[in-house]
């Protein structure tokens, strides 16, 4: 990260001092009421869809919620998180941690160099990255989507990305921006960040996130990266066998996250994949419904008209 952006971040802030002159977490500086849930209207300015912060250092943060998605980045050294009683993960430097609007967690005490930013970060701010990842990508609707809704979809996602250098740089750009006050920063903000979505789903295979034994997320996060990567071929029975888990478990898994079946899940993939090729290339209909994995011309003709309210060649002149 550039020098000068760096030495604004690990400059030691007022609320810092007092910790190293031995008081506590200000229980006020964050929140309202007699809970411990963290109040954007303490943090964001009103009208503004995000804001950044650095990491407080010198104390162990404890135990809170938040009303608004947070994305933690360590620019520097690392910080230990409990989220919602899973073991500990450590977030090293280039890392990310996106905690939806219902996480709880805590941080452990972090020194001078352990330099964090914390983006605070209003739901609809992802409106703009729903758009860019496209129709087709149902690997990161359902990554945004969680975040969004918060609940029980999904209470973290821990990307270990620090040698993804497109990220990386995304990601200072983000920073600099949040710290330096500029025109249309909204829109270039959004548009980094729906950027940088499309980086992350080129790194789903260094994703961690909360394995919980009754929603089964983790399970589900590879059936959905299997359809997006594998579309042509992925079949849930083999997955199943292969990962040596209960077929009915698996189906029952995916449509209790999604709201939709394996079998629908693909085809969606297949039918925005045969349709973007339609559109981008001139290769024949019958080839295009072979790539996508068709084998039955007539019924992918049926499924593709009950989608699109139209033939494929009907499509493609359009």
């Amino acid at each position: 990260m550039e020098q000068k952006l760096m030495e604004r971040l690990r400059m030691v802030t007022e609320e810092e001092r007092a910790l190293l002159a031995g008081g506590g977490v200000e229980r006020e500086r964050y929140a309202t009421g007699s809970g411990f849930t963290v109040d954007r209207e303490k943090l964001l300015e009103k009208g503004k869809l995000i804001t950044m912060r650095p990491h407080t250092r010198f104390t162990r943060f404890p135990r809170h919620s938040h009303n608004y998605v947070e994305i933690m980045y360590m620019c520097s050294g690392q910080t230990v998180h409990s989220v919602d009683g899973a073991p500990p993960l450590t977030l090293r430097q280039g890392e990310l941690l996106f905690l939806n609007q219902h996480a709880v967690h805590s941080v452990e005490r972090a020194d001078l160099e352990d330099i964090g930013v914390n983006l605070i970060v209003l739901p609809q701010f992802f409106d703009l990255a729903f758009e860019m990842i496209g129709a087709d990508n149902i690997l990161g609707k359902f990554l945004i989507g969680s975040l969004r809704r918060g609940g029980e979809e999904i209470s973290y996602l821990h990307f270990r990305v620090a040698d993804a250098l497109p990220v990386q740089n995304l990601m200072e750009n983000l920073v600099w921006s949040l710290v330096n006050a500029q025109p249309n920063s909204r829109r270039i903000n959004q548009t980094t960040m729906g950027l940088l979505f499309l980086q992350l789903l080129n790194y789903t295979a260094d994703i961690s996130l909360e394995k919980n034994a009754f929603s089964g997320n983790g399970i589900v996060l590879d059936v959905l990266r299997e359809i997006e990567e594998n579309y042509r071929t992925a079949d849930l029975t083999a997955f199943a066998r292969d990962r040596r888990f209960s077929l009915p478990y698996l189906s029952n898994a995916v449509h209790e996250a999604t709201g939709r079946t394996f079998k629908e899940l693909l085809r969606e993939k297949r039918l925005t994949k045969a349709a973007e090729l339609m559109c981008s290339t001139r290769l024949p209909v019958q080839d295009i419904i072979t790539a996508v994995g068709y084998e039955n011309t007539s019924y992918f003709y049926r499924i593709f008209r009950e989608r699109y309210g139209m033939t494929p060649r009907e499509y493609r002149r359009r």
